[in-house]
């Protein structure tokens, strides 16, 4: 029975964490982004646009999370 405790405890996110993560993840997206055009690779460009978009998805979601916690 403590495996499935620990197992459902590792599976919880944290909210403050994702947000952590979600702006590393849109920073990298800026960075890549930035050397696509600087480059004119237009694959590392679209990465990066990628990366920033998830990032903003994922800090929504973490900041939802955060908020159905509260209630």
């Amino acid at each position: 029975m403590t495996d499935e405790t620990n197992k459902s405890e590792e599976n919880e996110i944290d909210p403050s964490t994702e947000k952590v993560e979600s702006v590393g993840q849109i920073i990298l997206g800026e960075i890549e982004k930035i050397g696509g055009i600087l480059t004119a690779d237009s694959i590392t460009q679209a990465e990066g646009e990628y990366n920033i978009s998830a990032g903003t998805l994922r800090g929504e979601v973490a900041d939802d999370l955060e908020e159905s916690e509260d209630k």
